[in-house]
């Protein structure tokens, strides 16, 4: 439970970092206008579609009617919720694979000037574009390789709710852990069967910053300000608990 708590608490712990080296707020700034694009562009039309939808349903209902004004708020309050919902996985996708390099940026930056890690080979920075849009994308199909599936199991009478958050949630928890420490790992060379075993070694920790990474990612415009933050977090993370040891990175 320790590990969980320190793992859980670390992107606060980091926060001071931005301070420190005022650099990491220049360089947040473009990633957090394009998230903002993104995801507000995103919110606007999911939400003005969903709530359409309940719209239509409010005007069937309208009439003086103590149930049916229950109703019509639990519609717009379930629709608001289904509306984060779906802006949380859009965002994972546009808003992950864009703002991929200039977040492998901020983490090249904390790897060097505040661990005082260099790697010797020096990648040119079109490759190293198309090398964290590669990543992003592995990622991506590995989280709908689990998520379309339970999506699926929703659908079963009585348990599938069951099923799908009880395994849903804390799998959110990891592949934010996995999504935030991933540019160190690439970085290290680590493919991505390496990378699953790199966060299992040590799960308690991961999952308390997989936890809170994924309460971040999922509030509206918090996502876009504590983006950055994770990515630095990520990175310290990963360093700072000795996830790159040559034990753990084994080939």
């Amino acid at each position: 439970m320790n590990a969980f708590i320190i793992g859980f608490f670390h992107p606060f712990r980091c926060a001071g970092l931005f301070l420190k080296h005022p650099k990491l707020i220049l360089y947040s700034i473009v990633p957090m206008v394009i998230n903002l694009i993104i995801y507000g562009t995103i919110f606007f039309f999911v939400y003005d579609w969903i709530t359409g939808m309940a719209g239509n349903l409010e005007v069937l209902t309208k009439q003086e009617n103590i149930m049916l004004e229950i109703l019509r708020i639990l519609v717009q309050v379930v629709s608001f919720l289904f509306v984060l919902l779906v802006c949380y996985f859009l965002f994972i996708i546009f808003g992950g694979i864009v703002s991929a390099p200039f977040n492998e940026f901020i983490s090249k930056y904390v790897e060097e000037r505040i661990f005082g890690i260099r790697n010797v080979v020096e990648i040119p920075f079109a490759k190293e574009v198309l090398v964290s849009i590669r990543e992003e994308s592995k990622k991506l199909l590995f989280y709908f390789s689990v998520v379309i599936p339970l999506f699926v199991v929703n659908f079963i009478p009585m348990i599938g709710s069951v099923i799908s958050i009880g395994v849903g949630t804390p799998f959110s928890a990891y592949y934010n852990a996995l999504d935030f420490m991933d540019y160190p790992m690439t970085r290290n060379g680590a493919v991505f069967k390496q990378k699953l075993g790199i966060l299992n070694k040590k799960l308690p920790l991961t999952m308390g910053f997989g936890t809170i990474a994924f309460i971040m990612t999922f509030l509206p415009v918090v996502n876009v300000i504590m983006t950055p933050l994770l990515v630095v977090a990520g990175t310290s993370l990963f360093y700072k608990n000795n996830y790159n040891t040559p034990s753990v990175l084994q080939k």
